[in-house]
């Protein structure tokens, strides 16, 4: 049955997000309530983390409390983007799987976590405008038939995702593909790339947001194509690119 706050729609306030790369203890314990709460017994969560760590279940451990305490101790002492795993195989052993992600997501947007439960999969997640932001190209992309461009704004969004480290390289350089791949439907399938484009039809985007794009262009090229030794660009710059990408590809692909 629903909680008084689900059935009512109040909602905590949202958090800003500062939590990346780690699990806090909180959380670690949160996914075995959420699970237990979603329909897994208790040998059920138990049983997935042991899947997901590659340990033998504790077979003196076989009534509720100290089966619990065992998957506690377990998730507890694991590395943090272990943690991350066993959400995703609770999620697909779950008899309630959409349940359990909201219970995650919940517990993710109020306590800051930059996660998100999607489809069984925990990916990246930014600031609600970045969200919003990041839907809307998918989805108008899409209706323009610009799969190729979408393929790409997904992928990069899975590149920040990925664990133990994000990455930002790849991330960098399928945002970039994104923008130059709507660019150049955009003006009639030139094969120029994206700083080619942006020269020679300054129109394509008007004063002086054409200057972003170049900006872009020059930051990819020299951040995510030609990376020098510890010239990675950070997270964040990784992640206001693929926003800005996003953005101006949405922009780019409403014109055709």
């Amino acid at each position: 049955m629903p909680s008084f706050s689900k059935r009512n729609n109040y909602r905590s306030e949202e958090q800003p997000i500062m939590i990346y790369e780690s699990a806090p203890n909180e959380l670690r314990e949160f996914i075995i309530s959420a699970a237990t709460a979603t329909g897994h017994d208790a040998k059920r969560v138990r049983s997935a983390i042991c899947y997901v760590l590659r340990k033998i279940a504790d077979s003196n451990n076989w009534s509720t409390q100290p089966v619990l305490t065992e998957a506690v101790d377990l998730i507890g002492s694991c590395k943090w983007f272990k943690v991350y795993d066993i959400i995703e195989q609770l999620y697909s052993t779950s008899d309630d799987p959409t349940a359990f992600a909201d219970e995650v997501n919940d517990f993710f947007r109020e306590n800051g976590i930059g996660y998100k439960l999607e489809d069984g999969q925990v990916l990246f997640r930014g600031t609600d405008n970045f969200e919003q932001t990041i839907h809307e190209a998918g989805d108008v992309l899409g209706d323009a038939g610009l799969n190729t461009a979408k393929s790409e704004i997904n992928e990069a969004i899975k590149d920040l995702s990925r664990k133990p480290e994000a990455d930002i390289t790849g991330a960098v350089q399928h945002a970039l593909a994104c923008l130059e791949c709507t660019a150049r439907e955009a003006i009639g399938g030139s094969k120029d790339t994206l700083g080619a484009l942006i020269k020679k039809n300054r129109g394509i985007i008007p004063p002086p947001l054409d200057v972003v794009v170049d900006k872009i262009w020059g930051f990819s090229s020299e951040q995510g194509r030609h990376l020098s030794e510890g010239g990675e660009p950070s997270f964040e710059e990784a992640e206001l690119l693929v926003g800005l990408s996003a953005s101006i590809s949405t922009y780019l692909a409403r014109k055709l």
